[in-house]
């Protein structure tokens, strides 16, 4: 099976290809908290564009002021990524990767806003779209399809390092394809990224067979912490600043326990809270139906996909649940409104 032709998407792509031709340096950036399909879909779109334009000057930014999170280290090209809040150049242009709304940048938003033009690989719904070139499809399971498709459309013959970043963005944002979004077009893009090379054991030990101690002691914590709520369709848990410092846990190793909440037998919606730093807590969301969760985020500033999303908002434990739940027995109809466990979180 051959990777799919999309019109409309090869129409954009020669847009951004005029865009890159015209332009000497390049800044490219993912959205901050950086998933598997942010940073595999950053680091192969660089390399392609490396590997088409030799002589254009890229900047491989993160977000944030973080590390790579430990887990993706391992991606060829990961080693080269700065923090924006260390780049002093404006750029010829800006690519936003896995993200079409601006503030999602972080400290990477002033690299943007000194940028003479703007350019979108994203997978996100997104009803604003300013950039001056775009490919947003949401109907892709994960941006990693979009760039290996682009890579397709340049031409462009993917080595065994793309392949490895690009099949490592699939794989995240399919949930090893057990998500819904795992569709026709997935597979033949992981197909694809295969026989270029890419190594799925080598994927699979690094992002999920090589935890922490701290973060399978943390994962403890929080699998004894699992209630569930509306009749038992609703799972959630919690993670707290004070369980961090205890068992020595990062935060970046707790993106995979919405995972853990998510297996709950019986549940179609699961909820997993974290405190982070500066007073505040970052929620993750998933459906395992038709029900969309990303109603909910985007009602507290956040966004996603309707069977993956998420927020940050200020306030504690207690604060953010009370509000969230409300809203996620609302996705099931009045129906839904009695409580399995109530009281206090912390």
């Amino acid at each position: 099976m051959g990777l799919p032709i999309i019109p409309d998407q090869d129409d954009a792509f020669g847009r951004i290809s005029a865009l890159i031709e015209e332009s000497r340096d390049i800044a490219i950036c993912a959205h901050t908290s950086p998933d598997g399909d942010a940073i595999g879909s950053q680091l192969g779109l660089s390399q392609i564009i490396q590997a088409r334009w030799p002589q254009k000057r890229l900047a491989n930014l993160l977000a944030d002021d973080d590390p790579v999170p430990r887990i993706y280290g391992f991606l060829p090209g990961s080693e080269g990524l700065v923090p924006a809040s260390a780049y002093q150049g404006s750029p010829d242009l800006f690519i936003s990767v896995d993200l079409s709304v601006d503030h999602r940048l972080n400290k990477a938003e002033k690299v943007l806003a000194r940028s003479a033009r703007h350019v979108v690989f994203d997978h996100h719904p997104c009803e604003d779209d300013r950039s001056d070139a775009s490919v947003i499809r949401p109907s892709a399971a994960a941006c990693g399809c979009i760039i290996t498709e682009y890579a397709h459309y340049l031409g462009v013959d993917l080595t065994p390092d793309m392949a490895q970043c690009l099949f490592c963005a699939v794989v995240t944002d399919t949930g090893r394809f057990q998500y819904q979004n795992a569709d026709p077009e997935s597979f033949a893009v992981a197909s694809c990224l295969v026989d270029a090379g890419a190594s799925p054991s080598e994927v699979s030990l690094h992002v999920y067979q090589s935890f922490s101690l701290a973060y399978l002691h943390l994962k403890s914590v929080v699998l004894g912490r699992i209630s569930t709520f509306a009749g038992g369709r609703i799972a959630y848990s919690y993670a707290t600043m004070a369980d961090l410092e205890r068992t020595g846990a990062g935060l970046d190793e707790c993106d995979g326990l919405i995972d853990v909440v998510r297996s709950v037998d019986g549940s179609e919606v699961a909820l997993f809270l974290k405190e982070i730093p500066g007073g505040k807590v970052r929620g993750n969301l998933r459906s395992k139906t038709a029900i969309d969760v990303s109603r909910v985020a985007q009602a507290l500033g956040g966004g996603g996909h309707k069977a993956a999303a998420g927020f940050a908002v200020e306030g504690d434990l207690d604060q953010v649940f009370a509000s969230v739940l409300p809203r996620l027995q609302e996705l099931f109809g009045p129906v839904a409104t009695d409580l399995d466990n109530t009281g206090s979180l912390s």
